[in-house]
């Protein structure tokens, strides 16, 4: 989620979302928690809450729905709207025999024309002049190409030997009767900048606390920079991308929009679930 978004693209395998991370940003519990809430001192318990809130505790598939803008960078200027952007990215937790998960998904990501919202085809660069044919956000990885998740740490299931271990211990908020969760995205070694999202997901206390809930109802909301699409062809010239996102974890594919599952259907049917014994799709 190019492979672009990507929140994840923003995460190597995985798009927008990027749920799949972990975060060093003064990691901890701010607000009131409840007496009721787990202690998120503890790494198994972050652990667990972040497989609810991201997918779930069953094998499944489980679809996030989002929408957002992407703005152009660039220096001595305001950054301006370039293209607006619908999508899906549907992930599966896979239970792993040391009681760890990897999570495994796919994205694909719609482009539209930001004034009349109509899907794009073609794409009038601001900057260069030229008329740049554009192309669907697609990624998918299947089992040994997600993120391993355990209390050890979020890493990328191909680099686990170059990724040190780090206790689980995220950024959680406590207020009213909500509770959300920060989380950035830690790219592998060797990927051009800039790179950067921030990512925050949001659920109500009560959906949280409910132990019985293998899947957390949650939304969120994404910032990411990235270098330009490879399909704006912008060479070397100065400046990114920001993507601007929102979004919802859905209950299954049959709560996407219509005319999104309809194109989808029709061109990607393989996205469409993340079982890895429906095989990949790279």
């Amino acid at each position: 989620m190019h492979a672009p978004v990507t929140r994840r693209s923003f995460a190597a395998g995985l798009g927008l979302l990027a749920l799949g991370t972990t975060s060093d940003a003064l990691p901890g519990v701010a607000g009131s928690p409840p007496a009721r809430a787990p202690d998120l001192a503890l790494p198994e318990n972050n652990l667990r809450a972040l497989v609810r809130m991201t997918a779930s505790l069953r094998e499944r598939d489980v679809p996030w729905w989002y929408d957002g803008t992407i703005f152009g960078v660039v220096p001595g200027e305001h950054p301006r709207p370039l293209v607006k952007f619908q999508g899906m990215e549907l992930y599966w937790m896979r239970h792993l025999p040391d009681g760890a998960y990897e999570l495994i998904g796919n994205t694909l990501t719609f482009f539209h024309d930001v004034e009349t919202t109509a899907p794009l085809s073609e794409f009038k660069n601001p900057y260069t002049g030229a008329t740049n044919a554009v192309l669907p956000a697609v990624q998918g990885g299947g089992a040994g190409r997600g993120f391993n998740y355990s209390a050890k740490g979020i890493r990328f299931t191909r680099l686990m030997d170059q990724l040190p271990e780090e206790s689980l211990v995220l950024d959680w908020t406590f207020a009213r009767d909500m509770v959300w969760l920060h989380n950035w995205t830690r790219y592998p070694p060797g990927m051009p900048p800039p790179r950067w999202q921030q990512q925050t997901m949001f659920a109500s206390q009560k959906d949280f606390l409910n132990t019985r809930l293998d899947s957390v109802p949650v939304v969120f909301s994404s910032t990411v920079h990235m270098p330009w699409l490879k399909w704006m062809d912008m060479g070397d010239r100065p400046g990114h991308i920001v993507w601007h996102a929102g979004g919802a974890k859905l209950r299954s594919i049959d709560e996407l929009p219509a005319g999104y599952r309809k194109r989808a259907e029709q061109e990607y049917p393989a996205m469409l679930t993340a079982n890895p014994a429906r095989g990949a799709t790279a």
